[in-house]
């Protein structure tokens, strides 16, 4: 959940609540019932297999489906790269410094933690400071009150519509349901019940933090897109420290979610290739330097950049989302805990939504 409520997540919210008040809160809270069915199969085949999604492709299927897998999750990973690397870099601009220093010093201290392979100390320290991030969002909306502005807005503006796609997109980053099976297997949870009920929770509270910082963002400019300076200001009701605190919680929120990568996608890439784990250094490597390079380019312009990516990303999930979903219902992989009927249905509808959602409201705002 806390990697779910990454940087790019969050600042796609603040813009959105800064471009439409409280107006798609109706949706985010809608959205809760597709996370919670699409991560729900994801925890089902960690539990029940032990393995991760890379591994399960290359054991039950042909070399050549395991090869086309490779291909969309290693876009994934680089697209889901830049996104991190351009919210650290906003956070980063908050503290004062400007994105050509932070994007390759956020490259280099991941690369050392991916070489050094100290995921279990480092993701301790993240998800405690990740938490200064939502500490000061709940913080400045205590301070500033609820205000009465209505919970549903629709229109067919396409700066509504993109703004749609991007929270479509930010729902499921298409890297989480591959940590999701990895870490419940390596977490021995132990039954499925157990499993739903922490994936419903995650899906609730994620999706709630959500709207809280849309709440916290109204009254910002965003439809001239929001600087760094314009989200310290947002927070500042809070008191002198907390746009300091988001910064910072920003910073920390990308980190954990780039380690969630690294953890997942990129493994899942060489397992998937049926290659020893080893070899995830150079796929993190050749998937990194793209997404790097992309971010620098982009530069100027960086909530620009994670906006479109967010909406991109309903392109990206589609492949994984087949994949899992019908991993999930094979009983010669999952034996009796193959997805029954309202499972399948669950699923189905849910990721056929959100990429729908995602599609419909991308092309609608490019027309």
């Amino acid at each position: 959940m806390m990697a779910n409520v990454d940087a790019p997540s969050i600042l796609t919210a603040a813009e959105t609540g800064a471009l439409y008040g409280y107006g798609l809160i109706w949706l985010l809270l809608i959205l809760i019932i597709p996370l919670f069915f699409i991560q729900e199969a994801s925890g089902r085949i960690g539990i029940v297999t032990r393995r991760g999604l890379g591994e399960i492709i290359h054991e039950n299927y042909s070399k050549r489906i395991a090869v086309l897998a490779s291909v969309p999750m290693s876009l994934t990973d680089m697209l889901t790269y830049a996104a991190e690397y351009m919210g650290i870099a906003i956070g980063m601009q908050i503290i004062g410094i400007p994105p050509y220093i932070s994007i390759p010093a956020a490259f280099l201290i991941h690369l050392a933690l991916v070489y050094e392979r100290k995921y279990a100390v480092v993701e301790s320290v993240l998800i405690g400071v990740s938490g200064l991030l939502l500490v000061a969002y709940v913080a400045s909306l205590f301070v500033r009150g609820v205000a009465s502005f209505s919970p549903f807005y629709f229109s067919s503006s396409p700066a509504f519509l993109f703004v749609v796609a991007a929270n479509a997109g930010a729902l499921v980053m298409p890297c989480m349901p591959f940590y999701q099976a990895s870490a419940t297997a390596e977490k021995n949870v132990g039954s499925l019940l157990t499993s739903r009920i922490e994936t419903l929770l995650g899906a609730v509270v994620s999706e709630c933090l959500m709207v809280v910082v849309i709440m916290v963002s109204v009254g910002l400019d965003g439809f001239n897109l929001l600087s760094a300076r314009e989200l310290s200001a947002g927070l500042a009701v809070a008191g002198r420290y907390a746009p300091i605190l988001f910064g910072v919680g920003l910073v920390a929120a990308g980190f954990l979610a780039l380690t969630v990568i690294s953890l997942a996608s990129a493994w899942g890439v060489v397992e998937a290739l049926g290659l020893p784990r080893s070899r995830s250094f150079q796929v993190y490597l050749a998937e990194s330097i793209p997404a790097v390079l992309l971010s620098l380019i982009i530069g100027s312009n960086l909530l620009t950049g994670i906006l479109s990516l967010m909406s991109a990303f309903v392109f990206v999930v589609i492949v994984p989302g087949i994949m899992m979903g019908v991993i999930a219902a094979d009983a010669r992989i999952m034996g009796t805990s193959a997805s029954s009927s309202f499972w399948k249905l669950g699923y189905w509808i849910s990721i056929i939504s959100v990429v729908s959602l995602g599609l419909i409201f991308w092309l609608a705002s490019s027309i």
